[in-house]
């Protein structure tokens, strides 16, 4: 714990903290430090949330695998992001996804019983914790709707322009996989394959392995525009 103390300070839940606060709450009893290799499971779907766990390093992915194999990405949570917070007092407290290692991770768990003193007798953890829960159900609702709401098309369409704004140029670098970005989209690698292949016969997009180019930004933001 000691190794990663200025991390600990510096993450929302515990910028309130003293060095006393941090001796008192974290030891080997209520709290541990675990690694995870890449690619393995840390939680298998249906399996009992009893931590509230905090990404000390690397990056968690959370799947849903439905029964034909087909792989959707809900989210990326990296360094300093919890997991587990909105399961931890529900009364139905398992995992209903499978959340996994996209690279090698080390987790701080803190158990249930810790997480419910914090909030009784520290006001700044209490509405750190609380305004955590309330992102974590925004994540999920905005993500249900760009997947329910949306075609194929349409969800290529605003990761272009959202790129195009946050790297300022219509060559769009790939930050990820092909693969991770079909996950994040609900659909297989080859699916987005060959909507990609559609939008460069229709002279919206070049693309190759690292970059996609967008060949006309006006048209583009129409295109958005108009769904």
């Amino acid at each position: 714990m000691n190794k990663y103390k200025s991390f600990f300070f510096n993450n929302e839940l515990f910028k309130c903290f003293s060095e006393e606060d941090f001796r008192s709450n974290f030891g080997k009893s209520n709290s541990y430090i675990k690694r995870y290799t890449k690619n393995s499971v840390i939680y298998i779907q249906n399996e009992i949330c009893n931590s509230l766990d905090i990404i000390l390093q690397g990056t968690v992915a959370i799947q849903k695998i439905n029964s034909e194999g087909k792989v959707l990405t809900i989210n990326d949570f990296n360094s300093g992001d919890t997991i587990g917070g909105n399961l931890l007092f529900s009364s139905h407290n398992k995992y209903p996804m499978t959340v996994l290692a996209k690279k090698d991770v080390r987790i701080l768990h803190i158990k249930k019983e810790i997480v419910l003193k914090l909030c009784q007798t520290n006001e700044c953890f209490l509405l750190a914790f609380l305004n955590s829960l309330s992102d974590k159900t925004l994540l999920l609702s905005d993500k249900i709707k760009h997947l329910t709401m949306k075609t194929l098309r349409q969800c290529i369409i605003e990761f272009l322009l959202y790129e195009y704004h946050t790297q300022e140029s219509t060559k769009i670098k790939l930050n990820t996989t092909k693969k991770d970005l079909a996950e994040k989209m609900g659909v297989q690698r080859s699916s987005l394959s060959r909507e990609l292949n559609k939008m460069r016969k229709d002279g919206l997009i070049d693309y190759d392995a690292k970059y996609i180019t967008i060949n006309d930004i006006d048209l583009l933001n129409q295109l958005y525009i108009s769904n």
